[in-house]
């Protein structure tokens, strides 16, 4: 089965992970701009760092056939430093134009600070203002439930925003429904020890349908996995869950959501497989 995953971090990744992608039937991903393990500290490190995402990234994914999408922004953690999370808001423009950039994120709350609102709402100004998509990041683990709702209270609260251009992610049972009820898109993260299992997922399709419901694997520098998704697919087919709709999920969804992107521009793979072949 082709699926699709909206949430990888493939800058952590080795160029053998794009193979093992491949190989088990992932044909796109989306990756959005998030912390590097350290706090950087200047705004050409962050343009270095949008070069790698919208230039390197994609040209290493399309090695083995996978077409690689990205988000911008300055992430939750290094948000605390209001002056360069400024910078590079307005440094962010330059980029958005570039064919594989969906839109602004992963934005939101890392320890649910006032400075972490403060950046968050000056990034949803600058999505709303360049009609940009926005993918969102829910605090980690003892800060989600208290994080999220801040989130969700900061996007209803300006009524330009689309809600159905918006992903919450890394929703897990305690926070899923807030996230459906209000209009907006909520991504499952299968990760081996933190926020969510392919079978705690799998729950989460059964009790509250697979509408506006994604499913990634984050594949990031900590504990992860980036062959998560097959393992939900795996679950829902052991469930006995239909075909139709675990593509729904893992394909069918992402490509619904990110097709609001002017950017996103993908091809499915059975029409690649159609291209008459030049020589």
């Amino acid at each position: 089965m082709y699926y699709f995953d909206p949430h990888i971090h493939m800058v952590s990744r080795t160029t053998d992970d794009y193979e093992t992608l491949a190989k088990m039937g992932c044909v796109g991903m989306s990756e959005p701009a998030f912390w590097a393990g350290f706090d950087r500290g200047s705004v050409e490190s962050f343009r270095d760092y949008f070069r790698q995402l919208t230039d390197f990234e994609m040209k290493r994914a399309a090695q083995y056939g996978i077409q690689h999408y990205t988000w911008l922004c300055i992430n939750a953690k290094e948000a605390e430093n209001v002056e360069l999370s400024r910078e590079i808001i307005a440094m962010i423009p330059e980029f958005l134009d570039l064919p594989n950039v969906l839109g602004i994120g992963e934005i939101g709350l890392n320890k649910n600070t006032r400075n972490e609102s403060v950046i968050f709402l000056e990034h949803m100004e600058l999505a709303i203002t360049h009609q940009q998509q926005i993918l969102i990041h829910t605090p980690h683990l003892e800060d989600k439930y208290q994080g999220t709702r801040m989130i969700l209270d900061m996007l209803r609260g300006d009524a330009r925003l689309d809600r159905s251009r918006v992903l919450v992610d890394h929703v897990e049972e305690h926070t899923v429904r807030h996230v459906l009820d209000a209009g907006f898109w909520a991504g499952m993260t299968l990760y081996p020890v933190s926020k969510c299992t392919p079978a705690r997922a799998a729950d989460m399709v059964e009790m509250y349908g697979p509408d506006r419901l994604l499913v990634n694997s984050a594949g990031d520098w900590g504990p992860s996995k980036p062959t998560a998704v097959p393992d939900f697919v795996l679950e829902m087919r052991r469930r006995g869950h239909a075909e139709s709709l675990i593509r729904k999920i893992v394909y069918e969804n992402p490509l619904t959501f990110f097709r609001q992107s002017q950017n996103f521009q993908f091809t499915p793979p059975d029409v690649l497989a159609e291209s008459p072949v030049e020589g």
